[in-house]
């Protein structure tokens, strides 16, 4: 037991210091090709936060745990939504947003995760061919962000002075921060579990809240050293980014490989209420162009809400 909390605080120091320099480089990257801040949080800065709940994901559906495969994913979506995108815009809520990068970009992730929901009532599962369907998904989204990047540009990024950025040099470091946050964000939720089954926690508890939010913990670092260097449009377009990478691809590639059986919980409520979550926080932003700390308010009251209800 006294390894496993000592393995979970290095964990917590590897993602705090990844997620530090990983937001640095995204924007120097960002500032140098001309690529608006929400763009690149939504893609370079999403990816690399999101690799761990894909490895969890994607190990969980090969160890035959389908409840984590699931509940992962899901459970991320709902902790970055409302956890921490609740909390950053509590703190200091997003202005002079650029609604059309947030209407494509939420129209995409409603219409997918009403796709899934009706799959997954119907069937009970996601099968290979709905994997297969997600992963071509990926590969259109990310056409899409490349293409839309030139007009997607937001108050932040104007007058910006790029200066002397060596962009092969930010490119390493991103890649160095991405591992930082995989091999942190991995202690982080196996001696996360280890505590946690100690205690006598149910698998699917455990997935939606303990692994869950350890494998979100580098979109919440991430987020909260965009707002403390000012890029909070960063912060914003990495929790709307990595909401959508956790369909393609956390759900998409063991979906693809083996195949994930659902539970009712999961079809019944977290994916309801991810969808939920994610209208609550860009809905009022597509009319506005701004965030509110209402909003913030709001998501924090259904997070505490959801986990209390999970262990009841």
């Amino acid at each position: 037991m006294g390894l496993a909390v000592l393995l979970f605080i290095v964990g917590l120091i590897l993602i705090c210091l990844g997620g530090d320099r990983l937001v640095d480089a995204a924007v120097a990257i960002a500032k140098k090709a001309g690529i608006p801040q929400i763009v690149v949080g939504a893609t370079i800065v999403s990816l690399g936060t999101t690799l761990p709940e894909i490895l969890v994901s994607t190990t969980a559906a090969f160890d035959g745990s389908a409840a984590i495969a699931a509940g992962n994913a899901f459970g991320s979506i709902i902790c970055n939504t409302a956890l921490i995108a609740g909390l950053t815009q509590t703190i200091r809520p997003s202005k002079k947003v650029e609604a059309k990068s947030l209407l494509w970009r939420g129209a995409f992730f409603f219409a997918t995760i009403l796709i899934m929901i009706i799959c997954g009532y119907v069937t009970g599962s996601f099968g290979r061919l709905m994997g297969i369907a997600l992963l071509a998904g990926f590969v259109f989204y990310a056409w899409l962000n490349v293409k839309r990047s030139a007009g997607e540009a937001d108050e932040e990024d104007k007058e910006e002075d790029t200066g002397d950025i060596s962009v092969p040099k930010q490119l390493g470091i991103l890649v160095i921060c991405a591992a930082l946050l995989y091999v942190g964000a991995n202690l982080l939720v196996d001696n996360g579990i280890l505590i946690a089954e100690t205690i006598g926690v149910p698998e699917r508890v455990i997935a939606v809240t303990f692994i869950a939010l350890g494998t979100s913990l580098p979109e919440l670092v991430t987020s909260i050293m965009s707002l403390v260097k000012g890029y909070g449009n960063v912060g914003l377009g990495n929790v709307i980014g990595a909401n959508i990478l956790n369909m393609l691809l956390v759900i998409g590639i063991p979906a693809a490989v083996a195949g994930i059986p659902l539970e009712k919980q999961t079809v019944l409520v977290d994916m309801p209420l991810a969808l939920l979550v994610m209208a609550v926080l860009i809905v009022p932003i597509l009319f506005r162009k701004k965030s509110s700390r209402v909003q913030g308010v709001v998501l924090l009251g259904i997070y505490v809400m959801y986990c209390v209800a999970s262990f009841i």
